[in-house]
């Protein structure tokens, strides 16, 4: 029985974890103002078509 009593506490210890992670990039987001959202949207486009096109800067 105390096994399952130590599970419990892990498994609310790992969803408390991952609620304040969740938290804290959901506050990180919400600093973004609507331009730089944009930004960072059209940087990763650029970012995708050199990797699609075999632009990514590695040696291959």
């Amino acid at each position: 029985m105390k096994l399952w009593r130590v599970l419990g506490v892990a498994g609310l210890a790992g969803v408390a974890a991952t609620g304040a992670i969740i938290a804290r990039d959901q506050r990180r987001r919400a600093q973004l103002t609507p331009e730089q959202v944009r930004a960072r949207l059209l940087e990763r486009a650029e970012q995708a078509r050199g990797n699609q096109d075999g632009q990514d800067g590695r040696a291959g």
